[in-house]
């Protein structure tokens, strides 16, 4: 009985930590990993540099995206933060 009284107070904090850290941080890289999975050409995303493209093609592991007219460029797909919405 002494041990489990000595145990529960590092079993409860296991617990909150999970609840309050572990778990969102889970279900935001699930929600970050399906939208990745779901681009595809023509969406406009957000890279994690800021700048705001279009998508041109997507591969396996990479994104050609359009920034401009004259200019695309091969990215990783880490390398996006997610999809722009126009806030129209």
């Amino acid at each position: 009985m002494e041990i489990i009284g000595q145990l529960l107070p590092f079993i409860i904090l296991i617990a909150i930590m999970y609840f309050i850290i572990i778990r969102p941080q889970q279900k935001a890289a699930k929600s970050h990993k399906e939208m990745l999975e779901a681009l595809k050409k023509g969406d406009k995303i957000v890279t994690l540099g800021g700048i705001i493209s279009t998508i041109h093609k997507v591969e396996e592991q990479f994104l050609s995206i359009k920034i401009n007219d004259d200019v695309i460029v091969k990215v990783t797909k880490d390398a996006v933060a997610r999809k722009y919405e126009d806030e129209a």
